[in-house]
């Protein structure tokens, strides 16, 4: 079980990373453990298929190391979790927006850790085979040779039901996301949140904002609940979840960029 699914722990609390490891080790999981940044930068962390990491730790912290992975080739689309005693709204969003999959905050109960590494690579595995879609050469065509025009050509109006930006586009009739007409799975709220987007480009909304439009100021909904569906969005998007940028004390938006 789990086969080839190898997890690096980056944390100095050697209590905490022995606990983490026993237990992802029953689940079938190779694990690794490093006791600072610096000791995990030395590693081959091409070979991971997971980073759990804490924040607060001496010469590099545990922020500056995912943004170390994150522009690093080999490991920029390795899913990372954030496990840390830090607790905060800023540290969370913070956390979420450098690009980390889930935030665990410390004390935490081991199953949730696990359900929530499993939950984690569960839609690594979804966004690899999408990208691996994407990026099949697409099929030759036969030359066309001869067209037989047998009535008058005319423009019919654009269909307004099906909104794009290059090759990310949404059909609203289906309520359907595509790629490079691959489908993209996205759920109700991340296809409504792309829709409004797509339909209100370069501009920021604040979290209130879209409470307002998108869940139609549905009690229990809170900004981390936004924030999370906000990642998974980007996640699920690929090269076009940069469009979805953050304003930090301001909100998000969908920018149109050089892609």
């Amino acid at each position: 079980m789990n086969i080839g699914t190898k997890i690096l722990i980056v944390d100095d609390e050697q209590e905490i990373c022995e606990i983490l490891k026993y237990n992802l080790m029953l689940e079938g999981y190779d694990t690794e453990i490093a006791y600072s940044a610096v000791d995990a930068l030395k590693l081959d962390l091409s070979c991971y298929s997971l980073f759990i990491l804490d924040i607060m730790m001496d010469s590099i912290d545990g922020f500056e190391l995912a943004r170390k992975l994150k522009t690093n080739p080999d490991t920029m689309y390795t899913p990372i979790i954030f496990c840390s005693a830090l607790s905060g709204e800023d540290e969370h969003i913070m956390g979420l927006n450098i690009g980390a999959d889930d935030y665990i905050t410390k004390p935490f109960r081991t199953r949730e850790v696990i359900a929530r590494v499993k939950s984690v690579l569960r839609r690594a595995r979804v966004t690899k085979e999408l990208s691996k879609q994407i990026q099949q050469p697409p099929v030759k065509q036969k030359p066309i040779t001869h067209i037989e025009v047998k009535a008058p050509i005319t423009h019919s109006a654009p269909d307004t039901s099906l909104l794009s930006y290059k090759e990310l586009r949404i059909d609203e009739n289906t309520k359907q996301c595509y790629i490079n007409d691959v489908v993209v799975n996205l759920t109700k709220t991340e296809y409504e949140m792309l829709s409004f987007f797509l339909t209100h480009r370069n501009n920021i909304y604040s979290r209130k904002e879209l409470l307002e439009k998108i869940w139609n100021n549905s009690s229990g909904v809170s900004n981390r609940t936004i924030d999370t569906n906000i990642t998974r969005l980007r996640k699920k998007l690929g090269k076009y979840g940069s469009c979805i940028t953050t304003r930090l004390g301001y909100g998000y938006g969908f920018q149109e960029q050089d892609i």
